[in-house]
């Protein structure tokens, strides 16, 4: 059985279910470990009696979060700073280890 789509919305209208696409190019979720990015998105936002929530559908894949150790270590190394102060340069530049490297170094 077949049910179109006006007719699905208007059972969801029925449900107090209010539906929204939203355009979307990515769709990223960070956790402290990871990213899971959601390339050529399909968003919806749901809203049920007050209650909101996303509905994505798209093609899925991981990458690690944060600045990757060995770039730290080597601002680290390269300026004589912490690796805290290292990292936090780097995040600062979007990951740019030269521009990281300038930044503190004109800090000196």
């Amino acid at each position: 059985m077949k049910l179109n789509p006006k007719q699905i919305e208007k059972m969801a209208k029925k449900m107090g279910l209010q539906t929204e696409e939203i355009e979307a190019e990515e769709v990223i979720i960070k956790t402290a470990e990871k990213e899971i990015v959601i390339s050529n998105p399909n968003v919806a936002r749901l809203n049920m009696m007050g209650q909101e929530s996303f509905q994505i559908t798209g093609e899925i894949s991981e990458r690690e979060s944060g600045v990757p150790e060995e770039d730290v270590k080597t601002v680290a190394e390269q300026t004589g700073v912490s690796e805290e102060e290292a990292k936090q340069a780097l995040e600062e530049t979007n990951g740019d280890l030269a521009e990281a490297i300038l930044k503190l170094k004109k800090n000196k």
